[in-house]
């Protein structure tokens, strides 16, 4: 048993999860498959060869509507708990630019660029295999490429963002 006198003065967080008091609660937008919402533009990327325009800009509709109720919802959960108005922008500009850069822009681009660079290397390949070949590549893409994403955006936002404006 640990006694609560040999651990050192922390923040309560830090004290309740050394005494395995308090567990990580559930985030809905980043530990569920909830998750993979943000990333509907990269299968509208992922299937631009073979799809319309218009159901690709819907795909990242799709994408920026999750960013939006992420925020949202992050925002007003602490404003209930009784944030100030301050802290309740700052964790919504906070959590819609995490989402923005991890879910939409980057993986978006990585996906555009992995299907234009495998269709012109395969330009003079039959039109079935130029329109799904690129297809196929960006979809086995998006697996790999979601926590490394994720952890570079953190990591920059905690150099620059998270870091100017606490």
């Amino acid at each position: 048993m640990v006694d609560s006198e040999d651990i050192p003065k922390s923040k309560p967080e830090e004290q309740c999860s050394q005494l395995n008091i308090k567990e990580k609660e559930l985030d809905m937008y980043r530990d569920t498959f909830v998750r993979y919402m943000g990333y509907s533009n990269e299968l509208g990327e992922a299937f631009r060869p073979l799809i319309s325009r218009s159901l690709v800009g819907a795909s990242y509709g799709i994408a920026i509507g999750y960013v939006c109720l992420d925020a949202f919802d992050k925002s007003l959960r602490h404003q209930i708990s009784g944030a100030s108005n301050r802290d309740v922008a700052l964790i919504g500009g906070d959590v819609f630019t995490w989402q923005m850069f991890a879910s939409v822009i980057i993986p978006g681009l990585v996906i555009n660029r992995v299907t234009a660079t495998s269709r012109s290397l395969l330009k003079n390949a039959p039109p079935l295999a130029l329109k799904t070949l690129p297809t196929i590549l960006g979809l086995v893409t998006i697996p790999f490429i979601v926590h490394p994403i994720d952890n570079l955006v953190d990591q920059v936002m905690d150099a620059t963002f998270r870091k100017i404006l606490r």
